[in-house]
């Protein structure tokens, strides 16, 4: 059973910094993209960020969030870490991990950050920003 576990959240002033973390087991975490995607009330469901770990090196993030949030993994521990520094109450919202195969049969697949790409959900973490 493919399970992803967000931890992390809280409450932090604006200005501050938060690391999420995702733990993922029931599949290889290795061949997996694994990716941050935020919904704030009465939003849509937008990505954030994510990382390749076939290659560990490519990476994919929102222009609202670059240079203050850092997308990371430790394949070893199959978790992926988002450092988000500076925040701001915008980015107050439940954020979920999800995780899509990038090895499919032969092919390598790339995938937009976008919420239909994703196969694989966590039940999401609160992140509240105050001013």
């Amino acid at each position: 059973e493919v399970q992803l576990v967000e931890s992390g959240g809280g409450l932090v002033q604006a200005g501050g910094s938060l690391r999420l973390s995702c733990a993922g087991s029931g599949f290889t975490f290795d061949d997996h993209v694994i990716g941050w995607f935020r919904q704030a009330p009465g939003k849509e469901r937008e990505g954030v960020s994510y990382i390749n770990n076939l290659d560990g090196s490519s990476t994919s993030y929102a222009d609202s969030v670059k240079r203050r949030f850092t997308i990371t993994s430790d394949n070893a521990k199959n978790t992926v870490y988002l450092q988000m520094n500076n925040l701001i109450p915008g980015n107050t919202a439940i954020y979920y991990c999800a995780a899509t195969a990038t090895r499919v049969g032969g092919a390598i697949y790339v995938p937009l950050l976008r919420s239909y790409e994703f196969k694989y959900w966590g039940q999401g973490t609160r992140v509240t920003v105050s001013s």
